[in-house]
């Protein structure tokens, strides 16, 4: 197959990469800094070279957008909207100008659209979608991204949790501060968390591709999510660390000024099942955290 993955040099883009291009795939990469033989230049919002691409090619993803681990000033607010809805409108436009479109249109959103949840499991169907900055700037995403329907391309809007891999992502932060003993719970901890094994994040793009009827908003998460305190204690476990100093709320809005980021990322409880995917039969190879951790520390 012939793919394109926009805004692909970032730790997802570059695991979903190497995973379809083993495969024998044919990976082009849209981004701003083109350094190899399969990259072009874009910059994410108006329409150039790179929409020749587009022309007969099978799959396209698209992973842009500014990320939100940052303060939320209204500039880097502007940002995160903007970097989310030029880059959509523009891949449309390249889109509605192709003769042999792409079959299929992969955009990223976020299991952040639902509401801060401790003991509602939100699924596609019956998922509660509120109104905040974060859940306001998936809803619009999303709704510039359905915006337009066209014939036989299949859209679909992959609503990512938490991924944990190696080589990027939140799960290196969370190895480093539980190895210096600060791996204890956040804020009052019983927060859901809602993840992902970055080989199954692969598999799963690659099994909606591969299935027709999955279309529309799907719920990129492993279908076991745990309260903090629960993931942080089999972490430690995993890491073979015997204790971790709790975070009270106070702690990390302090900390989140110096490390310029929100407490939100940490401290909002996400419970998001992945009811569509189990339906249609998808098998997670690491359905449990533990399964996870051990796989990755394993192979560090």
């Amino acid at each position: 197959m012939k793919i394109i993955i926009a805004a692909g040099t970032g730790f997802l883009g570059k695991n979903l990469e190497k995973y379809f291009t083993e495969k024998g795939n044919e990976v082009y990469i849209l981004t701003r800094n083109p350094n190899r033989k399969n990259e072009i230049y874009w910059d994410a919002k108006t329409l150039g070279e790179w929409k020749n691409l587009l022309e007969n090619s099978d799959i396209l993803i698209n992973l842009a957008g500014k990320s939100v681990d940052c303060r939320y000033t209204e500039k880097n607010k502007k940002e995160i909207y903007d970097s989310r809805i030029n880059s959509t409108k523009v891949l449309q436009q390249a889109v509605d100008n192709c003769i042999n479109k792409p079959k299929i249109w992969l955009n990223a959103s976020s299991a952040t659209i639902y509401t801060h949840s401790e003991t509602h499991l939100n699924t596609e169907e019956n998922g509660i979608i509120g109104d905040d900055f974060s859940m306001n700037i998936c809803k619009s995403w999303e709704k510039e991204f359905f915006r337009i329907e066209n014939k036989d391309l299949r859209k679909i809007a992959l609503r990512t949790s938490i991924v944990l891999g190696n080589n990027g992502g939140a799960f290196t932060k969370l190895k480093m501060i539980t190895k210096f003993g600060l791996g204890g719970k956040q804020g009052r901890g019983n927060q859901n968390v809602s993840w992902i094994h970055i080989d199954d994040f692969c598999r799963a793009v690659e099994f909606i591709i591969d299935h027709e009827d999955i279309s529309g908003e799907i719920n990129i998460t492993a279908p076991n999510p745990l309260s903090n305190e629960e993931f942080m204690r089999k972490l430690r476990n995993e890491m073979k660390v015997p204790f971790g100093l709790n975070a009270a709320i106070w702690q990390l809005e302090i900390a989140s000024i110096f490390l310029k980021t929100e407490t939100e990322l940490l401290l909002k409880s996400r419970n998001v099942y992945p009811e569509k995917l189990m339906k249609s039969g998808f098998k997670f190879m690491y359905p449990n955290v533990e399964n996870a951790f051990e796989n990755l520390l394993k192979n560090n």
